[in-house]
């Protein structure tokens, strides 16, 4: 079930990133594109982004430990824009999914997916009794 949260919390985070114009960052709705393949569409985009986040970056976080030490944890923020712009390479095969047009933008549309992600993490989180 966390799983599956945290997919709809990541779409619902990329999709306030694409809100934001001046970002450069868009997801293409599979065809024709109406609002279910729209919705469609952002939820297998951050299941993918899950993946990659689960999988290689918890591989590209142990190895750069020591340059999060060196940085004070500032490379992450390069790792998780690094993150996102996989996602939308991996995507890019296809006629649908994530765009991100300027890496740096990518850095701050990765900024603001790790923020939305933190709070809905502290209001989902299960409450300890």
């Amino acid at each position: 079930m966390g799983f599956l949260l945290r997919i709809v919390v990541n779409a619902f985070a990329i999709w306030v990133v694409t809100l934001i114009p001046t970002l450069q960052v868009t997801v293409v709705p599979f065809p024709p594109g109406e609002t279910l393949q729209t919705v469609l569409t952002y939820l297998i985009v951050a299941a993918i982004f899950a993946l990659v986040n689960t999988i290689i970056g918890t591989v590209i976080k142990v190895l750069a430990f020591p340059i999060y030490i060196l940085t004070l944890g500032l490379i992450g923020l390069l790792i998780n824009a690094f993150l996102l712009w996989l996602t939308a390479w991996l995507t890019h095969w296809w006629n649908w999914g994530l765009r991100v047009e300027d890496f740096w933008w990518g850095v701050v549309a990765a900024i603001i997916i790790s923020l939305i992600n933190w709070v809905f993490g502290i209001i989902l989180r299960p409450k300890k009794d």
